[in-house]
């Protein structure tokens, strides 16, 4: 795959956390990214968030201000395939993790993401290989696919919510400045 200069990450990062910033790391260094562009979804179509669109930006954009080119902003679109369709990125790799991609099939337009952007899927220990395969084989463009190592980092951002909520540290959760803003902010409690 040739390189592309932008990738694009998204999600709801309710709140960020330390996964988040290794899988930015690990996609600029490995498919040799200039630049990401973390969306941080308003209203993510598929899932409930706990806090408001607002303070995740905020998280968002602690979390990942370290990270050389890097670029946080809001989408206003719930789907990918609409905030794809609103950016017309030129030559631009999406990323998500080998779990996301496994359920690729079942995302709105999976067709059309695969013409706008091609996708660099983060491979981990604990996705089984033959999930990958799977969806892999289902897909109208497979050649549109990069693979990346992701060493495994044992977060989520349902643990961080789990630990603030019964007042448990978080540190090694999150980069430090999330946690602060989290502890100032008074969300997940």
């Amino acid at each position: 795959m040739a390189v592309a200069s932008l990738g694009i990450l998204g999600g709801a990062f309710d709140p960020p956390h330390v996964g988040h910033v290794a899988l930015a790391r690990a996609a600029i260094d490995q498919l040799g990214l200039e630049q990401l562009l973390v969306l941080v979804v308003a209203d993510p179509g598929h899932k409930r968030t706990h806090a408001l669109a607002e303070t995740r930006l905020r998280l968002a954009e602690l979390a990942f201000e370290d990270v050389p080119g890097v670029d946080v902003e809001l989408d206003p679109h719930p789907r990918t395939v609409n905030s794809l369709e609103s950016l017309l990125p030129d030559d631009a790799v999406f990323i998500l993790g080998a779990d996301e991609f496994a359920d690729f099939h079942n995302w709105k337009s999976p067709e059309r993401v695969l013409e706008l952007v091609r996708l660099g899927v983060a491979m981990r220990p604990g996705v089984p290989d033959d999930r990958v395969r799977e969806a892999h084989a289902r897909l109208p463009a497979p050649d549109r696919i990069s693979y990346f190592h992701l060493d495994p980092v044992p977060v989520s951002s349902s643990l961080v919510r789990e630990r603030v909520s019964r007042g448990d540290p978080v540190d090694e959760l999150v980069p430090p400045k999330v946690a602060e803003e989290i502890a100032r902010l008074g969300v997940y409690a």
